[in-house]
């Protein structure tokens, strides 16, 4: 006769109960077939698992060291199946998402507001990164999902859909007042300093190559690690940089900062999604991803 895991549940709550009787109980089920099912246990394991009394059943040096062994089986696959249970009914579970930081600040703080305030048990793990570096936590397994900003280099099994567009404005600080006034071709704007995020960045290639349609350069002279650094240079003086307009017009209202016109029209960007396909997401996980919006 084989050994099920019947079999095991059976001796993990007789021995848990000390009584067949009670381990029957708590299983709806009938004392007779308990003490079958442990005469079968028993039988196939060449030893006696179970001393029997009167007051109840104790178990043996072999049954004790069955039970070290079985507990923690058993123990896990409940903790499992209870984990699950509450994945499903939206009560505990964890999301991973891989995010750069215009995406977060743009839409995804706002979301994620929501999805908290709706899904409280849910835990959230956001990681910061460039958008090459969200990419590659996603084909990591690093992430259950990234939401980053374009241009990203997407291939197969990942696959990106646009959430939400958006523009950025040339900003300067109060040293550049007087270039607000009127707008300037990127020719006029050449001597002045510009802030840029780093090599290897989405951000900096995409403007490396709409300064190179108009058969300029782009010289960095200041390079800024994330894009919530290009503030506060900006503010200081330190350059002239690129910022989405949402994010701007607070400051520019406030008089911190100032937009500087622009003759040429400045790219579109999108906050995007992207996931991978090849990989199912888990119910959490799913439930997030439908909150946030997206353009069609």
């Amino acid at each position: 006769m084989e050994i099920t895991y019947d079999y095991y549940r059976i001796f993990y709550y007789a021995a848990q109960y000390h009584s067949f009787t009670r381990a029957a109980r708590a299983m709806h089920n009938s004392q007779p077939n308990i003490t079958r099912c442990m005469n079968a246990l028993e039988q196939q394991l060449g030893c006696t698992l179970f001393v029997r009394s009167n007051k109840g059943t104790k178990l043996t040096p072999e049954g004790r060291r069955l039970y070290a062994h079985v507990s923690i089986a058993y123990e896990q696959l409940l903790a499992g199946q209870q984990e699950l249970a509450g994945e499903h009914s939206m009560k505990h579970g964890l999301v991973s998402i891989a995010a750069s930081e215009t995406a977060l600040h743009l839409l995804l703080l706002k979301q994620l507001q929501r999805f908290h305030r709706q899904y409280p048990g849910i835990r959230l793990r956001i990681s910061n990164h460039s958008t090459p570096q969200a990419v590659a936590a996603l084909q990591n397994g690093l992430a259950d999902f990234a939401v980053v900003t374009t241009p990203a280099d997407v291939r197969k099994p990942l696959n990106e859909g646009i959430l939400y567009s958006f523009r950025e404005v040339l900003i300067g600080g109060p040293q550049y007042a007087e270039l607000a006034k009127k707008p300037h071709s990127l020719r006029d704007l050449l001597d002045c300093p510009f802030i840029c995020l780093g090599e290897g960045t989405g951000t900096r290639e995409l403007y490396r190559h709409w300064f190179a349609e108009y058969g300029l350069p782009l010289q960095a002279d200041v390079e800024a690690a994330t894009m919530d650094q290009v503030l506060p240079m900006v503010q200081y003086d330190l350059g002239i940089g690129f910022y989405p307009a949402e994010l701007a017009e607070p400051e520019i209202a406030q008089k911190r900062i100032v937009q500087i016109p622009l003759t040429e029209p400045v790219p579109t960007r999108s906050v995007c999604l992207i996931e991978d396909t090849a990989r199912p997401l888990s119910m959490a996980a799913k439930a997030l991803k439908q909150m946030l919006p997206e353009e069609h």
